[in-house]
């Protein structure tokens, strides 16, 4: 049997004006600002006029830790979307936008699988409607402003060893880490170290997906802290006067993207930050805009539960004043027997014991969920290679820890394969079983903080620090900074701050080696491990097969 491959399948979809998309959640046509027929934003007057409606129920999206065989998040997030339609709910999607960076390097792009995808999925994969652009502009603007700054007299007294604000591009470029700048002579600047980050990296695309309206995005782009003096004290956005060119740069960008499933089913897809370096979640405003006009809301964090829908919950919904109301945790059988010590290119292979051996890895996060006041549930994201007796190992791991597992076939079937789950997650999230409360308090220590996480997320015995990081702790909280959440910037791939642990370790120490203070975003970055804020290309980046047919049609985009 020939399997159609993602791109072909988005090719042969029947899509409908966005228009009439819009009318599904009854969005006017007057308030779409069109970018072609089939892709639109939504204005700022029509998501103003829908703030003092009732919220609809919100649905989490999150999975276990990644593997290489791949979990299948999104797809899930769209197919759950269509499922719930399909019984007779109204209902809509929230997801991220996808980085030009994995799309050209290894990961590919996140407009969902199979018959579970949003289109356009060529547009939304590249250039969408610009907003990644808009991002990198306004956060280079300020890069320029810093340089220009020192360049003509240095007013503020910029300490250039102290400049921690860096140019960003929405490319895997490892070349770029690291570089010298203003070289040439007089006429071009004071050369000084320099570096790049990948644009969903950057404190901007943090600040554009947690900004409420313009005037909360000017606010928190103005707080941005480049650099400091020799005597230490913090230099804002604000003090150069750019906070004003960002925001017009983004005005447009701040607008939530209405996109379609392969069911014509309304989507909301904006903003994008990193799940290991930033908080991993699509915008505030999309969210909450979409809870105005959906009865049941699907959105994703990120990564495993314990990047992903810890920041969703501990930084976005304590930002929003979001509340969900119950959580899906996707898993496969693959990545339960790549949990359980089974290696990549022997999966197709029946093993049962491996799969029960991976599901500590699942049960883990199921707890984890309850420790939110979330009542969680399991998603099977079902490969043809799936025994019987694998997928009854997982469903009793999961119901060993009082949660219900549904075998979903969305990949293959769409909204059909995935309505047994619909059904269960509407009667969940319309039960009031939902008692959502953040992890920690915000008047807990910075400290106190990162250690819960790692203590009953990561259930290491406790984080370690230098001397140095420790002060930067006491800095920031002597600074004023010490109400706000902790965004850990760590591997996606363990509880653990090694990616080859799997399974779900315990008694692990958990190193913080770096402490970044992102004051527009309201977050601190507390860097643990080994982390790439500019990811390389592979030995064989997907770039190389990337490339139009005759036809003049993409090929090899996924």
């Amino acid at each position: 049997m020939t399997v159609k491959s993602d791109i072909e399948i988005a090719r042969e979809a029947k899509m409908k004006p966005i228009s009439q998309v819009g009318e599904k959640i009854a969005v006017p046509g007057d308030a779409l600002l069109n970018y072609g027929p089939y892709k639109a934003k939504i204005s700022a007057e029509f998501i103003n006029s829908v703030k003092d409606r009732p919220d609809g129920k919100l649905i989490l999206v999150t999975a276990i830790s990644p593997t290489p065989a791949g979990e299948g998040k999104t797809t899930t997030t769209v197919g759950l979307g269509d499922g719930l339609n399909r019984i007779g709910k109204k209902a809509m999607s929230c997801l991220r936008e996808p980085s030009l960076g994995p799309c050209f390097g290894v990961k590919g792009g996140a407009a969902g699988g199979g018959y579970a995808q949003v289109v356009p999925m060529e547009d939304i994969n590249l250039h969408f409607t610009g907003d990644f652009h808009a991002i990198t502009s306004a956060n280079n603007l300020l890069a320029a402003m810093i340089d220009n700054h020192i360049y003509w007299g240095n007013k503020l007294g910029l300490d250039e060893r102290r400049i921690t604000w860096r140019r960003v591009i929405d490319m895997n470029d490892r070349a770029l880490r690291s570089i010298v700048n203003s070289l040439g002579g007089v006429s071009n600047g004071f050369p000084r170290q320099d570096g790049f980050d990948i644009t969903v990296a950057s404190e901007v695309m943090a600040i554009l997906c947690l900004a409420s309206d313009l005037k909360d995005l000017q606010r928190r782009l103005g707080n941005i802290v480049v650099g400091y003096t020799r005597d230490k004290k913090a230099v804002l956005a604000r003090d150069l006067k750019a906070d004003g060119a960002m925001t017009v740069l983004l005005k447009d960008a701040l607008m939530p993207n209405l996109v379609q499933t392969l069911e014509n089913n309304p989507v909301f897809i904006h903003g994008g930050p990193f799940a290991n370096i930033a908080h991993g979640c699509n915008s505030v405003l999309a969210t909450k805009t979409a809870l105005k006009l959906a009865d049941y809301v699907v959105t994703e964090a990120g990564f495993g539960a314990d990047l992903g829908a810890e920041k969703f919950l501990d930084i976005k919904c304590r930002m929003a004043g979001l509340k969900p109301d119950a959580a899906v945790i996707v898993t496969t059988v693959r990545a339960m027997k790549m949990h359980g010590g089974v290696a990549k290119n022997d999966l197709k292979g029946e093993n049962v014991a491996a799969v029960a051996k991976g599901c500590e890895n699942l049960k883990r996060h199921i707890e984890n969920m309850r420790k939110f006041g979330l009542p969680p549930v399991v998603a099977i994201n079902q490969f043809i290679t799936d025994t019987d007796a694998e997928i009854d190992a997982v469903r009793e791991a999961a119901e060993s820890v009082g949660a219900k597992a549904f075998l979903c076939s969305h990949w293959a079937n769409g909204g059909a394969g995935i309505e047994d789950l619909a059904r269960y997650v509407a009667e969940l999230a319309d039960s009031g079983q939902a008692d959502f409360k953040p992890l920690y308090p915000d008047d807990m220590p910075l400290w106190d903080k990162m250690n819960t996480i790692a203590t009953e997320i990561y259930r290491a015995s406790g984080i370690t620090a230098s001397a140095s990081v420790k002060a930067q702790f006491k800095d920031l909280q002597d600074a004023g900074y010490g109400h706000l959440p902790i965004c850990v910037a760590k591997t996606q791939y363990s509880f653990s701050t090694d990616p080859n642990l799997r399974g779900a370790p315990t008694g692990h120490e958990v190193p913080v080696r770096e402490v970044i203070l992102a004051a527009g975003a309201e977050f601190i970055v507390a860097v643990a491990g080994d982390i790439m804020r500019m990811p390389g290309l592979p030995s064989v980046p997907s770039a190389e097969a990337i490339r139009l047919n005759d036809q003049g049609h993409i090929e090899n985009l996924s």
